[in-house]
C-alpha cells in the first residue's frame, strides 16, 4: 500500500467499503430477484464512486470481482478480506493515515441520489451525514490519523458522536437530502419510488 498519495494530490481521501454485489441486499428479496438486487447494488456503487470525484477514491473489499470492478471505475482497492464494516473502515484509516492522507471520508455504496462528497471534509472535527431517519452513518469524514473506535450498525450515528466527543473532536451533524438516501429495505425502495415520481416544482 505504499505510495497511495502521490505529491501534490489532494490530501482528503474516499473510501466505499463494497463487500459483493451478488449477496448484496438481501431484505429486498421479497421486492427485486438476486440479478436485480446485483444490478442495483452496482448501479448505486457506481453513483457513489462517481460522486467521490475529484478527490482519491479507494473501495475496500475482498472479493477479486469487486476488486476488478472498483479499477474499471478509477478507484483504488484497499483489500480487506476479514469480515465486518468496522474493521473494513478501520483498516482504511490506518492505510490511508500511514500513507500521509489527512482527512478520510466514508460513504455507503448505496446512496443512489450522490452526486458530490468533497463538501462532507470541510470541517476540522468529524461530519455525519446521517440516513433520513437521522439514526444511520451514511457518510462520515473524520481527521487522520485516528484513534476513533468505528460503530456502525444500528443508531451509529448518536454512538460515532459519542465516540468522536470521547476522541476530542467537535461534531457537526449535516443532514443531507441526496446523502441521506440509502436503500436497505423495501420501504426504502418504495420511498425511492416515489420520490423520483413525484413532480418537479
Amino acid at each position: 500500500m505504499d505510495g497511495l498519495q502521490p505529491p501534490g494530490k489532494p490530501t482528503t481521501a474516499v473510501v466505499v467499503p463494497v463487500k459483493s454485489f451478488d449477496m448484496a441486499k438481501s431484505r429486498l428479496a421479497e421486492s427485486l430477484d438476486e440479478k436485480r438486487r446485483a444490478e442495483l447494488a452496482q448501479s448505486m456503487a457506481a453513483t457513489v464512486v462517481a460522486a467521490a470525484k475529484p478527490l482519491p477514491t479507494f473501495v475496500v473489499c475482498g472479493s477479486h470481482d469487486i476488486a476488478g470492478w472498483a479499477l474499471a471505475q478509477g478507484a483504488g482497492v484497499l483489500w480487506q478480506p476479514a469480515a465486518g464494516l468496522n474493521r473494513a473502515v478501520s483498516f482504511a484509516a490506518h492505510a490511508l493515515g500511514r500513507d500521509g492522507y489527512q482527512r478520510m471520508i466514508v460513504a455507503h455504496g448505496d446512496l443512489p441520489l450522490a452526486k458530490t462528497l468533497a463538501w462532507v471534509a470541510e470541517f476540522d472535527g468529524m461530519t455525519i451525514v446521517p440516513d433520513r431517519r437521522g439514526e444511520g452513518s451514511n457518510v462520515l469524514a473524520l481527521p487522520l490519523p485516528t484513534t476513533v473506535v468505528f460503530r456502525y450498525g444500528p443508531g451509529s450515528a448518536e454512538r460515532h458522536k459519542v465516540e468522536a466527543e470521547r476522541c476530542g473532536l467537535a461534531v457537526r451533524i449535516a443532514p443531507h437530502e441526496e446523502l441521506g438516501w440509502d436503500v436497505d429495505t423495501p420501504d426504502d425502495l418504495n420511498a425511492l419510488d416515489e420520490r423520483d415520481r413525484m413532480p418537479v416544482t
